[in-house]
């Protein structure tokens, strides 16, 4: 259930822009801030919120990497895996962060702290190997610098 403060910053946000829709964005994130994750009944809420349907949510949902429709972990690691990241060598340390954690891709560690992904583009191509974790970009990376990013995390 969205929170009366979260509700007030969703209307304050639908009167910035013309259409009601244009604030879904910004009004994710704030569900997303609130919950950790945006849930089938916060879509529900969100669209019923907005005049919008719940699918039309859910496919902003569905779209961006940075939403997340189930719980997460607290961390998420996303190395960059274009052809410029890959060429020097993103896919080789994305499989050796893969051991160095012990756990897959997309799979959360076993200790429920942090999940590996990979991102197509993070746009730092002069600057590969790069990875996002969480909000902040780490770019120049070797297995040693990545893993001690990762080991740091709470």
């Amino acid at each position: 259930m969205i929170s009366t403060g979260t509700r007030s910053k969703i209307e304050a946000e639908m009167e910035r822009y013309p259409q009601k829709r244009g604030a879904l964005l910004p009004a994710l994130y704030l569900v997303q801030a609130e919950h950790g994750y945006v849930s089938s009944d916060t879509v529900r809420e969100l669209a019923e919120i907005m005049g919008l349907h719940p699918v039309e949510v859910m496919e902003v949902v569905t779209f961006y990497n940075l939403f997340f429709d189930r719980p997460q972990p607290r961390h998420h690691a996303s190395v960059c895996t274009n052809l410029p990241c890959s060429l020097r060598g993103a896919r080789v340390l994305l499989a050796q962060l893969e051991e160095h954690v012990g756990s897959k891709v997309g799979e959360p560690t076993d200790d429920g702290r942090l999940v590996l992904g990979h991102e197509e583009c993070l746009g730092a191509c002069a600057f590969a190997p790069m990875m996002r974790v969480d909000d902040a970009y780490h770019e120049d990376l070797d297995l040693e610098h990545a893993k001690s990013i990762l080991d740091a995390l709470e």
